[in-house]
């Protein structure tokens, strides 16, 4: 080796970069939309992004998801099924079980790495609901996180759901706060295209030889259906005719543009689902406005799809795109009940909706005031012609979405429909095929699971070929079922708006059905065809011993809690716990809870002299919470009941300058989740104000507020102190203590409200 540098000779350093040709990826994912809702398929929620990259490309018509959030982004990213990569459901319900922990294996790498480890530069926007519950906290760890799996950028909510005018954020793995208010024109999906668009904007400026590859995760159409009001009275009046007819409508746009063939025929409504002519004009009233809320919801979110296009096509680089488009990552939702919500969290506690209440409040959904989700009854039309909504895996009401795929410069058709049988675990080896990338059988150092599914890329050219994915299990819950050449063989096991004990798994009626034939499955063939029955029933059983979906688990209430489960929980047993400045995005199973029980919130400050006013500490938003405070230098404490009462306590003294222990003290009556109690405010230790609280929030405050010390981050639990920056505690908080009293009720929370307000978080 040469002593100096002069005359030494080395190879110049290669920035690496994949294959020459290797395209741009894009994939967009819409949440919660059924096959019938896109007006590319027919439906009535227009939305020309997706019309345009079908137009520039292809249609498939027989593509699939699992039924559940969760599960299929894990197959989409890792292109194995949803049990191999160990979401076989939501991660709220995670248990110890491998197919259902939640935990990632190392040996089943993501797109994201996989792509970034080939010279991609790689990023996600939006929604994240892969990481297990007990790693959402500033603890982590964070490989589970996007951050962590592959992607070098990550910007959006790390869950189910966010409120769409005010959403809790996380930059990478960092808590943010959004830039404005919905009064200053903020939205979530507006947003996170903003991010995006900057993002690839100087990826060009800075490698425009270094192709990207981007996931813009939307957090729509999934409750809360928030939308700006002039995108929702687009669709005025259009829902009046109703759900049936709706459904009529779509199955014949569908048949005249091709979609499914001529003798599809529509299946019938669901058990509950009464026909739209038998419900009363109020009934009518307050669904109609609520599915006009989502339709604009759906048209909104396209037109953020539309901007991050026409920047790709205005950097020049959208031939050299391949821009996957999916249509919702399960069938429509029917999370809201046969009734539909104003405010979400008030069927996530069991508390019924009363109908002539929302008539007043009509104007106010969609906007930064409701909670907004539309009845099962235009879920199931949005699921137009199948059966079934999301979490019914057996059907393909749950599991068949509509996807649109462009690749100017690989894919020559145009406008075309592919009718291969496909399923979300074909897109990763449609994505390393196209960039010319082999399925690697070891990342990081870790030997890797082969990959499940198929590349897609032999239908570009040729709409004839004959499928390659030819069989696929699917299973939610209990909900199941086998495609096999063409046939299925199903057994529907629960549904989610209903209540009662399920048969066991060996009780289940099984149907069956030649798709080849009826494209909805409207027509069961299990008494005809018994031996065919029974074979595929076999095939189902290998098929899941193959891929880890052993054991069966439909167990709704044993899962919601953690001890029973087998996963970690955080608060775990503890009674008390302390909190300091800068804590917040704290979710709320991972601090104590505070409901159904007698509780103590201590808190030491610095008060200024003169006027000290703000947040000291809070939990919940304006849809349901409590918040300790001070206003006009006095201690306060409100409890929000659903933004329906709302509970105050105050002190009588203005608090002294100083070093100063404020205490506020319920005493809980002890009689039934959600009873009521007196609340004490003492101040260095006299006690300074007295009030009753009649009614508590008895379950969860929030899907997606957290609790927050010095501030209250997104929206107000009250309006007795503005939003944002601008609630902060003017004094100095030291810290903020939580101590539980023994006299929990929470145990007797009926066990049908358990399974619907976890169910509602995906």
């Amino acid at each position: 080796m040469a002593l100096d540098a002069r005359d030494a000779e080395f190879p110049a350093i290669e920035p690496l970069r994949p294959p020459k040709g290797a395209p741009n990826v894009v994939i967009v994912l819409i949440d919660d939309m059924g096959f019938g809702a896109p007006s590319l398929t027919g439906g009535p929620c227009h939305m020309p992004a997706m019309e345009q990259v079908a137009g520039n490309g292809l249609l498939y018509n027989r593509f699939h998801t699992t039924a559940l959030c969760s599960p299929t982004r894990a197959a989409l990213l890792t292109g194995r099924n949803h049990h191999s990569a160990g979401i076989g459901s939501v991660c709220e319900v995670a248990t110890g079980i491998p197919g259902n922990d939640s935990v990632r294996p190392n040996s089943v790498a993501t797109i994201a790495e996989m792509l970034r480890l080939n010279g991609y530069s790689t990023g996600c926007v939006g929604k994240a609901h892969q990481t297990p519950t007990w790693e959402v906290s500033m603890s982590g760890p964070f490989d589970r996180w996007p951050t962590g799996e592959g992607f070098e950028k990550f910007y959006g909510f790390v869950g189910g759901e966010t409120n769409q005018w005010s959403p809790t954020l996380y930059m990478n793995n960092i808590p943010v706060e959004p830039w404005g208010t919905a009064e200053e024109g903020y939205h979530f999906s507006e947003d996170i295209v903003d991010k995006a668009i900057s993002w690839v904007r100087g990826l060009q400026v800075m490698t425009p030889d270094k192709p990207f590859f981007l996931y813009v995760s939307f957090g729509a159409t999934h409750a809360p259906h928030h939308v700006p009001r002039e995108w929702m009275d687009k669709y005025m009046d259009r829902f009046d005719k109703g759900w049936d007819a709706v459904r009529e409508e779509t199955l014949a746009n569908m048949k005249a543009k091709g979609i499914v063939p001529l003798d599809t025929e529509l299946t019938g409504r669901p058990e509950g689902v009464e026909a739209w002519d038998d419900l009363n004009e109020t009934q009518k009233k307050v669904y109609a406005r609520l599915m006009e809320a989502y339709a604009g919801f759906a048209e909104h979110t396209d037109a953020q799809v539309m901007r991050l296009i026409e920047t790709l096509e205005d950097m020049g680089v959208y031939e050299d795109t391949l821009f996957i488009y999916i249509a919702g990552d399960n069938g429509a939702s029917a999370e809201g009940g046969l009734d539909g919500t104003f405010n979400e969290l008030m069927a996530l506690n069991g508390i019924p909706q009363v109908l002539e209440d929302v008539l007043p409040r009509l104007d106010e959904i969609g906007g930064p005031k409701a909670f907004n989700h539309y009845p099962v009854g235009w879920a199931h039309a949005m699921n137009c012609p199948y059966q079934y909504t999301k979490q019914v895996a057996s059907h393909f009401g749950g599991t068949r979405n509509a996807m649109a795929v462009s690749w100017p410069r690989g894919i020559k058709a145009r406008g075309e429909i592919r009718q291969q049988f496909h399923h979300v675990i074909d897109i990763l080896p449609t994505v390393l095929e196209a960039a010319g990338l082999p399925e690697p059988y070891m990342v990081n150092g870790i030997a890797q699971k082969p990959l499940e599914g198929v590349s897609m890329a032999y239908t570009f050219e040729n709409p004839d070929a004959e499928s390659r994915h030819m069989t696929q299990y699917f299973e939610i819950f209990g909900n199941r079922g086998i495609y096999h050449e063409g046939w299925t063989a199903v057994t529907h096991h629960s549904t989610p708006w209903l209540t009662r004990e399920w048969p066991s798994f060996d009780a289940d009626d099984w149907e069956l059905y030649d798709t080849s034939k009826d494209w909805s499955q409207a027509h069961d063939l299990s008494k005809e065809m018994p031996d065919k029955l029974r074979e595929l029933q076999y095939l189902f059983m290998i098929e899941a011993s193959k891929y880890n979906v052993f054991p069966l688990d439909d167990r709704r209430y044993e899962r919601f809690n953690p001890a029973v489960a087998g996963r970690p929980d955080l608060p775990g047993d503890r009674t008390t716990m302390t909190f300091y400045p800068g804590m917040t995005h704290l979710m709320e199973n991972t601090v104590l809870n505070v409901k159904n029980r007698s509780h103590t919130v201590t808190a030491e400050v610095e008060v200024a002299e003169g006027k000290t006013d703000g947040v000291i500490v809070a939990q919940g938003g304006r849809f349901a919470g409590w918040a300790f405070y001070v206003k006009d230098s006095a201690a306060r404490y409100v409890h929000n009941f659903f933004d329906f009462e709302y509970s105050y306590v105050e002190a009588s003294e203005k608090l002294p300058a100083g070093t100063v222990n404020i205490r506020y003290h319920f005493d809980f009556d002890g009689d039934k989740p959600g009873g009521g109690g007196t609340g004490t405010i003492y101040v260095n230790d006299k006690k300074v104000g007295e009030g009753r609280i009649e009614k508590t929030v008895p379950f969860v405050f929030s899907a997606d507020e957290t609790m927050d010390i010095g501030s209250d981050l997104a929206l107000p639990v009250t309006d007795d102190y503005p939003e944002g920056v601008a609630n902060r505690f003017q004094g100095k908080v030291n810290w903020v203590r939580v101590d539980l009293e023994e006299d929990n009720v929470s145990h007797l929370e009926p066990e049908e409200t358990k399974y619907q307000r976890i169910m509602a978080r995906q």
